[in-house]
């Protein structure tokens, strides 16, 4: 017997609305990633202000501590690094084209292609320039919606009353309250490990006498925060530059990074990680790749938050249809 079905008005108006809400999640989906990128921050520095406020310390006044102290160590670190770093870097970006000639006759590149495409980088300044304004821009809006999240936070339970029932209100902060740990142990595990991992690869790149070892360890430092592939990357740069001196100085750095990567898999990772739960290798990989078409860099670092957070959500379903 055939099935009848019947489209009343009511459901036709949730289909348009739920086509409306993707369209408009698209349209708007830069927000959304800083303001997920927001959440990230906040569910990290928010122990730090509960804690705080514990001691009765106003809200405002605890999350204004917080960034103070922030901003301060970002100076103190700046002031210490920031000249060396600028130095080297503007070395490193002035020799350039002599370590690719250099590569050249290793690999059997043509040379004057080389030397097009580096004479090319010049007219992309005002690009760079431009970009890098962009960047700051948005640090300071991530910065600012950081700050009004925390300072909201307590307020979620007052937010949901009247818009949901006692046990649905419950349960939504139960959610919310794990997403956030989840969140915030996996960013500040991940500063933690990059931090490690930079100290390290500055270490050892200085013992064996690389070049630019502060901006080749601070590469490797912020690909940490790509999951599998990161160490891999940034250990490409320093090789090249290593090569140019001798295969074997290049040979022993792929041995160092292949032994702080062993290092960090074995020991660091299961040491700051354990509140996490690791992704597995190639489910990191599939994240990666489709967060870099989506959204870019910006897709490729937000890629695994933005899985444990659907992770979480479908584990808490799963177990509320399996508590009954």
């Amino acid at each position: 017997m055939p099935t009848e079905i019947r489209l009343n008005f009511k459901s036709f108006i949730y289909a348009i609305l739920i086509v409306v809400g993707i369209w408009l999640m698209i349209e708007i989906r830069g927000t959304l990633a800083l303001l997920f990128a927001s959440f990230i921050l906040m569910s990290a520095l928010r122990p730090f202000v509960e804690k705080m406020v514990s001691w009765k310390w106003p809200r405002f006044i605890a999350v204004f501590v917080i960034y103070l102290i922030i901003i301060c160590l970002f100076t103190i670190v700046g002031s210490l690094l920031l000249p060396p770093l600028v130095s080297e870097s503007i070395r490193l970006a002035n020799n350039l084209p002599n370590y690719l000639i250099t590569l050249a006759q290793y690999f059997n590149f043509d040379q004057q292609t080389i030397i097009n495409q580096v004479g090319s980088l010049g007219q992309n300044a005002l690009k760079v320039t431009l970009s890098l304004f962009s960047d700051v821009l948005t640090f300071f809006a991530v910065a600012v919606f950081t700050f009004y999240l925390l300072l909201a936070r307590s307020n979620t339970q007052h937010f949901l009353i009247g818009i949901i029932t006692n046990d649905q209100r419950q349960r939504s902060l139960n959610l919310l309250d794990k997403i956030e740990l989840r969140m915030g142990a996996w960013f500040r595990g991940q500063l933690i490990l990059g931090l490690i991992i930079g100290v390290l690869s500055y270490i050892g790149l200085s013992l064996l006498g690389i070049s630019y070892a502060l901006p080749l360890a601070l590469i490797a430092g912020v690909l940490e925060m790509v999951p599998t592939i990161g160490p891999i990357i940034s250990a490409i740069p320093a090789m090249l530059i290593a090569v140019t001196v001798s295969p074997g100085l290049a040979a022993l750095v792929a041995l160092l990074y292949f032994i702080i990567q062993q290092l960090e898999n074995h020991l660091f990772v299961p040491q700051v990680m354990m509140q996490t739960v690791g992704v597995a290798p190639l489910i990191s990989i599939i994240l990666l790749m489709i967060g870099g078409r989506l959204g870019g860099i910006g897709g490729i670092i937000l890629a695994i938050p933005i899985y444990l957070v659907i992770e979480t959500i479908v584990k808490e379903v799963i177990n509320k249809k399996t508590n009954g």
